[in-house]
């Protein structure tokens, strides 16, 4: 597997990885974790998979973030 790029946006922890002729693209926030994968024939050059995280992509994985932690606390409550 191979590292593509990793860094922080709006507190969220974004890894991109290069494995088995996929990218995984990794959206992390406190406990919980989102993935998707793209095959690279997919993507014509790297920079490509930017608008995975400079559109209303990021904005949706953000808003799925929010309800993920709704339901996380809400279950940690019921134990």
């Amino acid at each position: 597997m191979r590292v593509v790029q990793e860094f922080v946006k709006d507190d969220i922890r974004i890894s991109i990885f290069s494995w088995n002729n996929k990218y995984l693209i990794k959206f992390e926030l406190g406990p919980m974790e989102q993935t998707f994968k793209i095959p690279e024939m997919d993507v014509l050059d790297e920079t490509d998979l930017n608008t995975f995280y400079e559109s209303d992509f990021f904005e949706a994985v953000k808003l799925r973030f929010k309800e993920m932690g709704q339901s996380f606390q809400k279950q940690l409550e019921n134990l």
